[in-house]
């Protein structure tokens, strides 16, 4: 039941930061505070009244600074067999085949064509310290960090500025309709900073009294709320909805509007599907670690074999890249893309003719990392 009321909660309160209800700055302080203010409210919510008669797992916790288990800092590779490393191998293929997937997708969505950056890449520099931060974890023998999906893009989202703008270009009753755009990103490093001190405080002896008060319904319902707006952004569940919609309520500005064999939709989101049915039906067996495998095999299907029933004007519509050539620059681009030169990130998105300011700037999106 809690987790329900914090995802219901929380939702409203991205909703409305995206509505026209109350002022601007209320909103605005729902809108990126109400997720935060929902886990704080409902951890003391199951503290208080008849709840607290209510029996409610809360967040495990161990001693300040000590691993959870009872057992050193340092683990003892020495003591293991020559065999032993051997059979790790194959796992650790697996494993660097993951984290190459996982970190590089979370590192462009979080760098998404929708971002107006002016700062350029690091995707070698990220790999060279995933790789030192994965050998000081493995010797500690704690969790490996790496890029997570959707937490990346949401602290993008967080650091955006945007504001309103109306498009003429639409005609009937959706003329003139307005619309939140992202005007530039706040690109700094002193919130992943902040994230990593706040991290290493939890080990801390009075924030550990605290986590241990957080009931794990609540930490549910905020993978609850996490996954929904994932899904409200996500390609399929895109795709999904233009097919289900009335063609004549369509706005003319969807770019899958302009693909017109309609056909063509429906054969990628039915590939999609089966794409995704695939790596969710390994997770559930003996070799869940090699689901990357899976989705590494999606590449060569992308590249050679789809656009041999695909044209290039679909599949540019359909499956776009995610990350733009300015982000790209540093590897040498995106795949088969031949493009300009990229001058000035200022104004590459909103300088069409038709578009006219209607509101203030608005600081941050409805995500809190």
């Amino acid at each position: 039941m809690v987790s329900l009321l914090v995802l219901i909660v929380a939702y409203m309160c991205g909703a409305i930061g995206s509505s026209n209800l109350f002022q601007r700055y209320v909103r605005k302080f729902i809108e990126d505070y109400g997720t935060p203010l929902t886990i704080v409210f409902f951890t003391g919510f199951v503290h208080i009244g008849r709840m607290k008669t209510v029996e409610v797992q809360t967040l495990p916790t161990s001693k300040a600074f000590f691993p959870t288990q009872d057992r050193g800092w340092f683990i003892h590779f020495w003591d293991l067999s020559v065999a032993d490393a051997f059979i790790a191998i194959p796992f650790a293929i697996l494993l660097t085949i993951l984290f190459y997937f996982d970190h590089n997708v979370s590192s462009l969505i979080a760098q998404g064509t929708e971002f107006p950056l002016k700062k350029p890449a690091g995707f070698h520099w990220d790999i060279f310290l995933l790789g030192l931060t994965t050998g000081v974890a493995g010797l500690l023998g704690i969790p490996f960090p790496n890029g997570l999906i959707p937490q990346a893009p949401f602290h993008t989202n967080a650091l955006c500025v945007t504001r309103q703008v109306s498009d003429d270009s639409e005609s009937g009753a959706a003329k003139g309709h307005t619309t939140r755009v992202v005007d530039h990103v706040v690109e700094q490093r002193v919130s992943n900073l902040a994230q990593g001190l706040l991290t290493l405080g939890t080990m801390s002896g009075p924030l550990l009294v605290v986590l241990h008060l957080i009931p794990q319904g609540v930490l549910a319902g905020l993978f609850f709320i996490m996954g929904v707006q994932a899904l409200e952004g996500n390609g399929i569940t895109l795709k999904i909805l233009f097919l289900c919609r009335e063609k004549n309520l369509t706005p003319a500005s969807v770019p899958l509007s302009r693909i017109r064999r309609k056909q063509a939709i429906y054969y990628f989101v039915a590939l999609e599907l089966i794409g995704f049915g695939a790596t969710f039906a390994i997770t559930q067996t003996i070799a869940a670690i090699g689901f990357p495998i899976i989705i590494l095999l999606l590449i060569p299907v992308r590249t050679f074999l789809l656009p041999r029933y695909f044209t290039e004007e679909e599949l540019s519509l359909l499956d776009a890249p995610t990350a733009s050539p300015f982000t790209m620059e540093s590897v040498g681009g995106n795949f088969g893309e031949k493009v300009a030169p990229v001058t000035d990130r200022g104004d590459a998105r909103l300088s069409s003719s038709h578009i006219d300011h209607t509101d203030s700037v608005e600081r941050g999106e409805a995500n809190n990392a």
